[in-house]
């Protein structure tokens, strides 16, 4: 009813709502951001890791840290999951977040930055002072009414940041700071603003990279602002990844490093699996170096991380084959998880998954099928979150892609509605030094149904039940 009552409101209305919204939130909680240094995260995959990566580094070099993410919020150590089933809530809830944040003494707010956010202007009366690009691909895209309107609303934080006036805190203006993934096929768009600092960071030296130097100190866009300070670039030269988790170090023959701040030890070792998560860990280590931390403190605190709940988070229970729970609700992150589990030895695959509703991303549901087909040998649709669609219509349209991969229906694709069955089938199935990889929420604590209803729901306490009936 929301969604169709929207079509017959003008434009200019619902930005006047939004920004009143915006205004008002701040207003009533005395603009709390003026009062702390603001990290926003933006990107398609690995935002919530990066916030989690940046508040951990943080924290580990003394400060007191408030964060908001998908999975979670935590203010100066008091931590608890996000169960709005919003990457950024409004409603004046993040100017309350903010207020909380100042109120138990934080220095920093991290914040992840939605595209949904975003053009419902929550990040207005936000006054930030760093943004972080993790990466761009295809998402949202009904949405936002394409690819190009997409990126639009991503960059909207960055504009953002470019505008709004700098900050003077302990009698210190608070510097403007850009950070990109150099690697990103997009990344000399988010570099294109006029900031104090630019910071590059990835783990190879392809060309883009040479393309991304370009506008580290001249954006091609002509912004009124401070003149640029000097680009800077962090490179993981050498990086190996494996079933006990990452390494990688800067090496000091490497031209274009993250200037002198970087002197030092240089090696870290992380327990975060694959390729991604050693980019999102460089992604936290050059925010935070921005504001002084040195690299043995983020190789401390890096190491310290086991788990980022619901990201590649495995569930043992002792049984005899492993489970593993992961968000990757879109192909480009089920990709990168594919080449994640490549590297552990295992008889079948079995892939639970399913595909929101609500109208978001019809398009991807047959290409989450195919490449399930492709790859797993066993395949499970299920409900993930529905909203208003006919779920079994979600689950039919990722069944054909599947199908379309060779995949025969009860022989080795499944078609089950309820969410905790098909978990179940999966277990079921399953024999010693299987693979089961239950996807789409992660460590989500809703499941949102018709009608807006929000049903309690976390993927790992199920599989641990259904695991616990299966050994007793």
């Amino acid at each position: 009813m929301k969604e169709f009552i929207k079509k017959f409101i003008p434009d200019f209305t619902l930005i006047a709502y939004h920004l009143t919204l915006s205004w008002l939130g701040a207003f009533i909680y005395g603009n709390p951001s003026q009062k702390l240094i603001v990290v926003g995260v933006t990107g398609t995959n690995g935002k919530s890791t990066v916030v989690n990566l940046i508040a951990k580094i943080l924290e580990e070099a003394g400060y007191k840290v408030g964060l908001t993410s998908t999975f979670n919020f935590r203010i100066a150590g008091q931590e608890q999951y996000n169960k709005t089933k919003l990457t950024m809530p409004g409603r004046f809830f993040l100017q309350k977040k903010l207020a909380e944040m100042v109120k138990l003494g934080c220095k920093y707010a991290v914040l992840e930055v939605s595209s949904e956010g975003l053009v419902q202007y929550r990040h207005q009366h936000i006054y930030f002072d760093a943004a972080v690009f993790t990466n761009l691909t295809p998402e949202h895209l009904e949405r936002h009414g394409g690819f190009e309107k997409y990126k639009k609303a991503k960059l909207m934080l960055f504009e953002h940041l470019a505008e709004t006036p700098h900050k003077v805190l302990d009698g210190k203006i608070v510097e403007k700071t850009i950070v990109v993934n150099g690697e990103d096929e997009y990344a000399k768009d988010f570099l294109d603003f006029q900031v104090d600092n630019k910071i590059i960071f990835g783990l190879s030296n392809k060309s883009r990279f040479d393309l991304s130097l370009t506008l580290l100190v001249s954006p091609s866009r002509e912004r009124s602002g401070p003149t640029p300070g000097e680009g800077k670039v962090l490179i993981a030269d050498s990086f190996q990844t494996g079933v006990e988790g990452s390494k990688f170090e800067f090496l000091n023959s490497r031209p274009h490093r993250l200037s002198s701040a970087l002197a030092g030890a240089a090696k870290f070792k992380i327990n975060l699996l694959g390729r991604a998560n050693i980019s999102n860990c460089l992604a936290a280590i050059a925010v935070t170096n921005t504001y002084g931390v040195g690299l043995e403190v983020s190789a401390k605190a890096l190491e310290k991380i086991k788990i980022i709940p619901g990201r590649m988070e495995w569930i043992d229970e002792g049984q005899s084959f492993r489970v593993m729970v992961d968000y990757a609700p879109e192909p480009y992150s089920l990709k990168f998880l594919y080449e994640t589990v490549k590297m552990f030895e295992k008889n079948k695959l079995i892939h639970v998954l399913g595909s929101t509703g609500g109208g978001r991303d019809k398009a991807r549901r047959q290409v989450l099928g195919k490449m399930a087909g492709q790859t797993a040998d066993i395949v499970i649709v299920t409900n993930e979150d529905p909203y208003d669609e006919e779920p079994m219509e979600i689950i039919n349209s990722i069944a054909k892609g599947a199908e379309s991969a060779g995949k025969i229906k009860d022989k080795n694709l499944f078609c089950i509605l309820d969410r905790r069955e098909a978990i179940k089938k999966a277990l079921n199935l399953s024999e010693e030094s299987d693979l089961v990889l239950i996807t789409g929420k992660g460590s989500e604590q809703v499941m949102v149904v018709a009608n807006g209803k929000k049903i309690p729901w976390d993927d790992r306490v199920v599989t641990r039940e259904e695991i616990g009936k299966i050994l007793n």
